[in-house]
């Protein structure tokens, strides 16, 4: 397996849907990736040679942010809305839906499991 941002992407997949398995990168940013780089974007993982890999790790270094320091911005928002007290991240801090969604019904993902209340039973 060929190793990009510390991540391993599959070698028997196209370059195009490989690169995706790193954290922050889409189909159409690995697509401006391998463009950049002159690499087809039909080629096998396992086909490309040690050159190209190095060509595709120094685009991502120069211009991308990926994997960890994206995360760590992604999570330093949140923190941010949340420190702040603004209405996103209040939601945020209890777990509910942020953009706007209904919560009566649906919003599960958010919620977690139902907790249901139970009837009280009769005591004896």
């Amino acid at each position: 397996m060929a190793r990009i941002a510390g991540v391993d992407i599959p070698n028997d997949k196209r370059v195009e849907l490989s690169l995706t398995y790193i954290y922050g990168i889409g189909r159409s940013r690995s697509n401006r990736i391998l463009r950049e780089v002159g690499i087809s974007p039909d080629i096998r993982v396992k086909d490309l040679d040690e050159g190209e890999l190095v060509k595709i790790r120094a685009v991502l270094e120069r211009d991308y942010r990926v994997e960890g320091d994206l995360r760590r911005d992604v999570l330093m928002n949140i923190k941010r809305l949340m420190d702040i007290g603004s209405y996103r991240g209040l939601r945020h801090r209890r777990s509910l839906p942020v953009r706007g969604q209904r919560t009566s019904t649906n919003a599960r993902t958010r919620k977690g499991p139902r907790k249901t209340v139970g009837a009280r039973r009769k005591e004896d």
